[in-house]
């Protein structure tokens, strides 16, 4: 991408998807019980309106990410927005718990495909360095903000609308989106190659991280020795084996090229993504959730405004301060540090009781988390991304954004296993909650551990950093010099 006009553009409509996307994985959850009283869902039934979803972005992730590297980002971006607009549109009209699950799944299809490539299209068009990092503090700050923030208009909108305008909301969201898209990204934006889809490699990953995203899934009212958890899990790792095989043996295009795993930074830092989704990705916000509606009485709307905290602190400190510390800072001392406060929010979240006031209940560890929240996220996403060539952006970004999936739906089975959801009274609930952010706290524990084994960036004149000791692939490219966002 070309001219300064051109970056902006492209970095506005990233970070636009990536908002939409993580917007849609929270609004739903606070709508819920409603959506459960209107269409009649029975209780075992109702996890699959967020199940589907997730089955589906899990799965298609890895195949959405490379799909912007073969066919050029504005044929797909418009592609999968659409796919995702219509899908919110059936889904908020439907009528039947099973039209609303296909229509959730057929939205996590779309979603696949746009939150690999949004944030390929901001490692494609800024440079390693400065540039990147602010390109990447926004839409971090972006991403954390339409997680939060779907919460809290999620709320408001079930409570004083219906639960179906938390779907139809994104029409007036995504169509300006697409029609910005289709008109302003350039029609030529695919690699210099020309390349053939991994329909080998891709049904493969497609099978292998659905079925453990649906093995996981069934642990939430199985146990792991039953066979509707342990059936799926094995399948998913024999077809995630027979996938390496593929990738690395047969495929002359791969999904995933072997290539990336020689970057260390690729290979633990996608580890240390998976761990950061299981803290603070889904297990976050749905026991919180369930703590401000069940422990502390809170309605609908209530709990989304409760929410507000996190949106805003993230957002600041994500946004203003880590960049400007990243000048000086190593990513993973960054890391380490802010998983380790945001750790300590979570055992002060443990506390809370029924008789607890919303400043020091919820307000005050909030702060806490959110601010650790804030200091991760950037330096993680920038590790991960050095020293990938833009003709394997998309691939890498699949991995990123599978990686942070799985790692919240996994996080969230576990911490299910370890709790009791549905004791009668709030005091029972209260330790039961506990126990789950105490878990959390652990698991961001495990990743202030995996940090130091993160690749170490040298400091260039000006402050700027590139890592240290990785070379970059042949041909990669260096982005075009482009205005700061």
């Amino acid at each position: 991408m070309r001219g300064g006009a051109t970056a902006t553009t492209a970095l506005a409509l990233a970070c636009a998807a990536q908002f939409i996307v993580l917007f849609d994985v929270s609004v739903i959850t606070v709508a819920l019980p409603s959506v459960q009283t209107d269409l009649g869902f029975a209780p075992a039934d109702l996890q699959w309106v967020v199940s589907s979803y997730a089955l589906a972005f899990a799965g298609l992730l890895l195949l959405g990410g490379r799909l912007g590297d073969l066919y050029g980002q504005r044929r797909v971006f418009v592609g999968s927005m659409s796919v995702f607009v219509v899908a919110s549109v059936v889904g908020g009209l439907a009528a039947t718990p099973a039209l609303l699950i296909a229509a959730r799944a057929t939205e996590g299809l779309g979603a696949a495909v746009l939150a690999p490539l949004a944030l390929t299209m901001v490692t494609t068009t800024f440079p390693e360095g400065h540039r990147r990092t602010r390109a990447l503090a926004l839409w971090t700050a972006v991403s954390l903000v339409g997680g939060a923030s779907g919460n809290v208009f999620g709320g408001v909108l079930t409570e004083y609308l219906s639960w179906r305008s938390v779907l139809l909301i994104n029409v007036p969201i995504g169509v300006p989106v697409l029609l910005l898209a289709a008109r302003l990204l350039p029609r030529r934006d695919g690699p210099s190659r020309q390349g053939r889809l991994d329909l080998p490699g891709a049904v493969l990953a497609t099978s292998g991280v659905a079925l453990l995203t649906l093995g996981v899934a069934q642990a939430h009212t199985h146990d792991w020795s039953d066979a509707a958890t342990a059936a799926p899990l094995a399948g998913g790792s024999v077809a995630l084996v027979a996938l390496a095989v593929v990738e690395k043996r047969i495929a002359s295009e791969p999904l995933i090229p072997p290539r990336l795993f020689t970057l260390p930074g690729v290979g633990w830092g996608n580890l240390a993504m998976l761990l950061a989704g299981a803290g603070f990705h889904i297990p976050m916000w749905y026991f919180l959730t369930l703590t401000m509606q069940r422990v502390l009485g809170y309605g609908a709307a209530q709990t989304g405004l409760g929410f507000m905290p996190h949106t805003v602190v993230m957002l600041l400190v994500g946004l203003f301060l880590t960049p400007r510390l990243m000048r000086y800072v190593q990513p993973r001392v960054l890391i380490a540090a802010g998983a380790l406060v945001a750790a300590t929010g979570f055992l002060w979240q443990s506390t809370i009781t029924p008789d607890s006031t919303y400043l020091q209940g919820i307000f005050g560890p909030a702060v806490v988390i959110s601010f650790g929240g804030g200091l991760v996220s950037t330096p993680l996403t920038t590790t991960v991304t050095s020293g990938v060539g833009s003709a394997d952006a998309g691939a890498a970004s699949g991995l990123v954004n599978t990686a942070r999936q799985f790692g919240g739906a996994f996080g969230l089975a576990v911490l299910l296993t370890l709790t009791t959801t549905d004791a009668g009274t709030a005091a029972a609930l209260v330790d039961s909650y506990g126990d789950a952010f105490q878990g959390i706290a652990v698991v961001l524990v495990a990743l202030a551990v995996l940090a130091v084994a993160l690749p170490a960036q040298r400091r260039l004149p000006g402050g700027e950093q590139h890592d240290r000791g990785i070379p970059r692939q042949a041909g990669a490219d260096q982005g075009t010099s482009v205005d700061s966002p």
